[in-house]
Parts: structure tokens; C-alpha cells; sequence
């Protein structure tokens, strides 16, 4: 079996948006305690912060942290979390019945980001809350001294402001699981109420609208345009969320369609876009609304286990699945997806980041271990920097029960312009064939090839608890102008090259 891509670094789709790679941390399950925060672990630093943990994060080299959720959100008092420990009250959790300690709040998140690098994606309560908490706690973070919240944030050890530009308006409004969830117009007025409000304390901010929760709800389509109606001018995105895994009529055994489901990713960004690009042109405004992939993953592993927790604990073991190496690929294809639709999509947050459906696993009593999903995620994180390509590749395809023309060659080329490097990213989806895999560079000059590996040989049930998996060289042959390999069987291949200047 044969696949090719061109390379044109002429040919852009758009620049990428360092966002895209971010991730979530919910107070939710271990994600914060046992997960990034244990006093009493032999890792933990003097913030109580697993440093382990940490080491873990900035290995995988995520910009933005979305926080504090999720479902939690929507009923969560943000001044639980601040002043001294001792005074923090202990609170019930309703959305994932756990006891919330509040030991673990605004401020260590904001210690904890800036020490693994990244930026915060903060959200406010829409849910129980709304206007007055919102502004109130854009004003304590922000606003930088002379009133009462300002001057209490100072009090509370942080002399300067948090500068948090990105700002979710709520969360999965639409969910009839969420706590104060509300039909289409009422979430539509309160947010753009609440933007105003926000914007009026702090007018950098940039507002992420809440759409559909899933496109299965049957409000999706109607949701958007009602959320956009009234929002438009007082937002710049508009959120997704999408997780994939067996579901329904789904056969566990059948991997070619379990592979092709990026395919409904790219479906569901193209439809959601469209959405927005037709309430700008009923409006006929000049700003376009981008969007925010504010949850995306894998998620199917944990959901019988998790009926049989005993609620009201502290940081009980929720939603940990377990991953394998199907969903290392189908991770791969999702990044690649979302790299494809750049020109778009510029903020994503892989849901979640520690312990809960999550790439970095911990043991309370010992260290860290890495998921299969940690490995394509590091690599798109860290090489897939500056430009996306416009798509050159060819190869044969397959039908599966839900997709068709499914290309056997998944791949995606990004430029980056200040090093010189072209990376290349591509999978294998055959279960039985091997690829043979051409990259021209036309007129392009190799300069040589900075290196090159592989993800595969693992069952595709196999996950990664006793550390086995690891990334493999991928022999590869260049001349001035081609680059020829190998691509394996159901394989995550990068390859990265210096262009001569």
C-alpha cells in the first residue's frame, strides 16, 4: 500500500494558536487532590504541589489550563477558595457528589499554572450564580488595586493582578444534568449580560459563549443560533465539546470505524462554523466568531465503575479511564483534525489533564505513570508549532459502517518559519498492510532530517500501566528534495525536518 503528501509551505490553512493544545483541570475525582495537589506526598513542593505531576505537565507543554470546570462550576462559590486555608468551608460538591474541601482554590490554581507554564482558561458560574459573581471575581483577579476585592486579593498574597484573559460563560448550559441548567434564551440573555458586566470591569477579555454540550442534544442547531442572536457582538468564541469512544450500536471489536471518527469531528466543527458564519452574515457584521473546543477526549472506559462510588468523599476515584492504544490513535487523528481546522478552531483543552480521563495517572502512594494518549499529544504539543499546511496527501481508502472514504494515510504537515522545520505527523490506519510513504518537497531543499519516530506494535487493547509503551526510531531515507519511510500497521509516526535557509 502506497501514501504521499507535497509539501508547500506557501500553502497555508492559518497560524496555529499555542491554545490549541491546552487542557482541564475540574475540581472533580483526583484531578486536584491525590492528582496535581498532596501536601503529604514525598514529591510535593512547598505549595503542596506534586512536583512529579508537574514535570509530567510541562513535558507535555500545555499553554492553557481551563478551571475549575466542568459540571462543578455550576455551583461553585469562587470565594470558598480563597483567604486562609483554616477559614475555607467544606462544601458539598452536587454535581459529582463528592465533599469539596476548598483546601485547593483560585490561588494555588494560579500558583500551580504558572509553575507547569501555562495561562488560565477561567469559568464563572452561570448555573446558581450569575451577573454580580461574575463581575466581582473578573474584578478580583484583574483589577489591579484601590477596592475592596482588588485590595483583598493583594491581601490574600498576590500584590499583582492575575491578568486572566480567557473566560468561559458558564458550562454545558444546555445539559439537563447541569446544575441551573436553562433553555436557549434564558442562557442567551444572562450571558450576554454577564459579558457586559465583565467587560465593563476588564475590556481585554476574551469570552467563550457555551454551545451545545454534544451535537446529539436536540437542541444543537437552534441552541447556537439563539446563543449567537443575542451574544454576537459581546463574545469572540463559541464552545464545543465532543468525547468519543464505543458507544450505542458500536462493536468493540470494530476498530475501522472506531478509527474513523475524526471524520465527525471535522463534521461537527464545519457545521458549527457554518452556524456562526450564518448568524454574522444575518447581521451583517464584519467580526467573525472562532471556536473554543473546551472539552475534547476519549472517554467510555470508566462509566460502570463510577455508579458504584460511594458519594460525599474527598477526592474519590471518578471517571479514570484506563487507556489503550486504539486510543492513542484515534487521539492522534483527533489532534490532527483539529490542526486541519486551525483557520477556526484556536482554542482546544484535551478534558482532563490528571487522574480523571486524563493522560498523567497517580498513585497516592507512589508516582506517576504515563497513558498511551500522553504520547501523540506530547508530540503535537511540543513539534506542531507555527503554520498548518493545506493537505497534499494521497492515499487508498476504506468504508466502515458509519464513514466513508476514510483515508488509510491520516496526516498533517506543519511549517514553522523561525526554525525552519517542517514536522510531519501521520498514521497508518491499515490493521494488516504497511505504507509506503513519499513526502516531496518540491522545489523545497532538505536540509537533514531532525528525527523521526514511531508509536505501534502494541495489541490495540494493551494500555500502558506497567510502563512499557514508549516511542520507537523510525528509519527513514532523505535526498535533497523526498523523504521515503515505512509507515507500520496501525501506527503514530512524526517525522521533523531542517529546511536548508
Amino acid at each position: 500500500m502506497q501514501g504521499s503528501t507535497k509539501i508547500q509551505i506557501q500553502d497555508v490553512v492559518a497560524p496555529i494558536d499555542r491554545r490549541l493544545y491546552g487542557s482541564f483541570i475540574e475540581q472533580l475525582g483526583r484531578a486536584v487532590y491525590t492528582g496535581i495537589y498532596q501536601p503529604d506526598h514525598p514529591t510535593a513542593d512547598s505549595d503542596g504541589f506534586r512536583t512529579d505531576v508537574i514535570d509530567a505537565v510541562k513535558t507535555l507543554n500545555v499553554p492553557l489550563i481551563r478551571y475549575p470546570g466542568g459540571n462543578f462550576l455550576s455551583q461553585y462559590r469562587w470565594e470558598d477558595g480563597i483567604g486562609p486555608k483554616s477559614q475555607r468551608p467544606v462544601r458539598l460538591d452536587l454535581a459529582w457528589r463528592e465533599l469539596e474541601t476548598n483546601q485547593f482554590g483560585l490561588h494555588e490554581f494560579m500558583r500551580w499554572a504558572d509553575k507547569v507554564n501555562a495561562v488560565p482558561n477561567m469559568a464563572v458560574n452561570l448555573g446558581t450564580r450569575g451577573i454580580q459573581a461574575a463581575a466581582d471575581l473578573v474584578e478580583y483577579c484583574n483589577f489591579p488595586k484601590g477596592t475592596y476585592l482588588s485590595d483583598l486579593r493583594r491581601q490574600n498574597g498576590a500584590e499583582h493582578p492575575f491578568a486572566i484573559k480567557t473566560w468561559c460563560l458558564g458550562n454545558e448550559m444546555d445539559g439537563p444534568w447541569e446544575i441551573g441548567a436553562k433553555s436557549a434564551g434564558e442562557y442567551a440573555h444572562l450571558a450576554n449580560e454577564t459579558a457586559k458586566a465583565m467587560r465593563r470591569v476588564d475590556d481585554t477579555l476574551e469570552l467563550v459563549a457555551c454551545g451545545s454540550s454534544s451535537m446529539d442534544n436536540p437542541t444543537f442547531g437552534n441552541w447556537e443560533e439563539t446563543v449567537l442572536d443575542a451574544c454576537y457582538d459581546n463574545v469572540d468564541y463559541l464552545s464545543l465539546h465532543r468525547y468519543y469512544g464505543y458507544y450505542n450500536d458500536d462493536d468493540p471489536t470494530e476498530l475501522d470505524n472506531f478509527l474513523g471518527k475524526n471524520h465527525d469531528l471535522d463534521d461537527f466543527i464545519k457545521g458549527v462554523v457554518a452556524m456562526c458564519d450564518a448568524v454574522k452574515a444575518r447581521k451583517r457584521s464584519t467580526k467573525t466568531i472562532n471556536l473554543s473546543f473546551d472539552e475534547w477526549n476519549v472517554w467510555y472506559h470508566s462509566n460502570d465503575a463510577d455508579t458504584q462510588v460511594t458519594p460525599w468523599q474527598v477526592g474519590p476515584h471518578l471517571l479514570e479511564d484506563i487507556y489503550n492504544f486504539e486510543d492513542a490513535l484515534l487521539i492522534g487523528s483527533l489532534l490532527m483534525t483539529l490542526l486541519r481546522n486551525a483557520d477556526r478552531v484556536k482554542i482546544a483543552c484535551l478534558a482532563q489533564l490528571v487522574n480523571v480521563i486524563a493522560p498523567i495517572m497517580t498513585d497516592e502512594n507512589g508516582g506517576i505513570w504515563r497513558q498511551s494518549i500522553f504520547y501523540p499529544f506530547m508530540q503535537v504539543a511540543n513539534y506542531g508549532q507555527g503554520v498548518v499546511l493545506t493537505d497534499h496527501s494521497t492515499s487508498s481508502t476504506y468504508n466502515s459502517r458509519e464513514f466513508t472514504d476514510v483515508a488509510y494515510l491520516d496526516t498533517v504537515t506543519t511549517y514553522d518559519a523561525a526554525t525552519q522545520t517542517v514536522t510531519v505527523f501521520a498514521e497508518n490506519k491499515h490493521q494488516t498492510e504497511t505504507l509506503d510513504f513519499e513526502l516531496n518537497f518540491g522545489e523545497l531543499m532538505i536540509d537533514r532530517l531532525l528525527d523521526a519516530t514511531q508509536f505501534y506494535g502494541y495489541d490495540v487493547k494493551a494500555d500502558n500501566r506497567d510502563g512499557h509503551m514508549q516511542l520507537q526510531p523510525l528509519p527513514a531515507r532523505t535526498d535533497t528534495h523526498h523523504a521515503n519511510t515505512k509507515l507500520q500497521p496501525l501506527s503514530w509516526n512524526v517525522l521533523r525536518f531542517k529546511l536548508r535557509d
